[in-house]
């Protein structure tokens, strides 16, 4: 499932692969995930026009071009953005294909089209933006204080709702919280000043590693590389990973590094 690491990989595909860059072609294979625009319309938009540099928002990807509309790319479960040559063969799951300077091909590939592609002036991107909360990798202390101050519902909840904190899904929120040592039912409201400093440092850590790695890593000594194997013990005391829904989420945690408070 991408999240901020894997997006801002995308980021980095769609800089190295189109920035800068004609787009001789716009090919529409499925347009299911198209919103708010037709194949039409995104073909005379963009075609001529060419990538700026890209940007990127928590989940959300901003190919904005010269003087003209913004492509926003939402990646959903399985989406990715993957830059290929003229001669590549096709992918079934390749939705929408630009082709730039004639010797380049970048595709949105999607298997499950949870989310999709939209085009956008600076008004509409905006507007769009305007309902995320401030991105987990650019916010500060002060900042992630004032998201989680006051706010109602479990932490894990809280840090997975994109209004309030844009970029963390599920896999960066139990590890963050597994690394901060934090029950992810534990009410945000309740944290204190240190527990709140705790999380923000290790939320900064771990997204340092994971736009490293241009995943979240399912590496041994994270979380993330345990959570999928049975009975599978927490990689920093041994103790066996609990498992249950939170806020309707897939939730892991070590019941000794993180015990709940009642």
């Amino acid at each position: 499932m991408p999240e901020l690491p894997d997006v801002e990989a995308f980021r980095e595909v769609l800089a190295s692969c189109a920035q800068g860059r004609r787009i001789e072609r716009v090919e529409v294979r499925d347009a299911g995930v198209l919103h708010g625009v037709s194949a039409r319309k995104l073909r005379r938009d963009l075609e001529g026009r060419s990538f700026a540099e890209p940007e990127r928002h928590g989940k959300w990807l901003l190919a904005r071009t010269d003087g003209g509309p913004t492509v926003m790319l939402h990646f959903g479960m399985t989406g990715q953005l993957v830059c290929c040559g003229p001669d590549d063969a096709p992918h079934p799951h390749d939705r929408v294909v630009f082709a730039v300077a004639r010797d380049r091909l970048l595709r949105y590939r999607d298997q499950r089209k949870l989310q999709g592609v939209w085009l956008a002036d600076d008004v509409g991107v905006a507007g769009i933006l305007d309902r995320q909360g401030p991105d987990a990798m650019v916010v500060d202390r002060k900042g992630f204080d004032a998201v989680l101050s006051g706010r109602r519902g479990r932490v894990k909840s809280v840090l997975t709702d994109q209004s309030v904190l844009a970029g963390l899904g599920n896999l960066l929120a139990d590890e963050i919280l597994w690394r901060a040592r934090l029950h992810p039912a534990t009410p945000a409201a309740d944290l204190t000043d240190a527990e709140r400093g705790r999380l923000y440092t290790e939320m900064r850590r771990t997204l340092r590693s994971a736009i490293r790695a241009g995943c979240v890593p399912p590496r041994n000594s994270w979380l993330t590389g345990r959570r999928d194997d049975p009975d599978a013990p927490c990689p920093r005391c041994g103790e066996p990973l609990r498992r249950r829904r939170i806020a309707g989420r897939g939730t892991v945690w070590c019941p000794r590094c993180q015990p709940s408070a009642s």
